[in-house]
This record gives structure tokens, C-alpha cells and sequence, in this order.
């Protein structure tokens, strides 16, 4: 079984499943605050049950540490700018616009 680590280099030093790049915040996620039960996520993502338990243990040794990782995620998705192309300078165009369409 492996153990909870933390490496600068990998998931930029997120608490995690040893040998693997789940967090033990994406753990949390899926099965204290989802609808996974420990067993269909070690079925889903390859684990062992042990794996998934041992990151809960984590999750409920350190639970501000887990919970400040997901909010700066959430915060990082909330924040995100996705590129339209009215941020390029690219105007719409119409169906009208675009021309005949081509047979087929």
C-alpha cells in the first residue's frame, strides 16, 4: 500500500497517493463530499481500498489543510478566463456572413 507524500514536482507538492498523481483532495472530493463509495473509486482510478482510506485518514488528520487546497482550486476555476473571440479582436459572424454552403 502506499503512503500520503507531498513533492514539490508533482501537483505542486499537493498531499497525494505515493506513485500516483491523485491528490488526496481529489479523494475528498469523490468520496467524503461525492457519491463514491471508497470501493468504486479504488475500482475507477486503479487503487487499492487501503490507498483510498489511508488519504481519508490524511483528509481527517489535516482537514484545513485539504480544505485550503480545494477552495484555492475552486478560487483558480472560478477565476479563469476562458478566451472569446471578442478578446481577440475577431468580430461574430452571421449565418448571412458566411456565405453559400457547400454540396455535399
Amino acid at each position: 500500500m502506499a503512503e500520503i507524500v507531498s513533492t514539490p514536482e508533482v501537483l505542486g507538492g499537493k498531499p497525494r497517493i505515493e506513485g500516483r498523481r491523485i491528490g488526496v483532495h481529489q479523494v475528498v472530493s469523490l468520496v467524503v463530499d461525492g457519491d463514491l463509495t471508497p470501493e468504486e473509486m479504488a475500482v475507477r482510478y486503479d487503487l487499492e481500498l487501503g490507498d483510498i482510506h489511508r488519504a481519508i485518514a490524511y483528509y481527517y488528520d489535516h482537514p484545513e489543510e485539504i480544505r485550503t487546497v480545494q477552495k484555492r482550486r475552486r478560487e483558480a476555476i472560478e477565476n479563469a478566463n476562458p478566451t472569446r473571440p471578442e478578446d481577440l479582436g475577431i468580430e461574430p459572424r452571421s449565418a448571412a456572413d458566411a456565405g453559400p454552403k457547400p454540396d455535399n
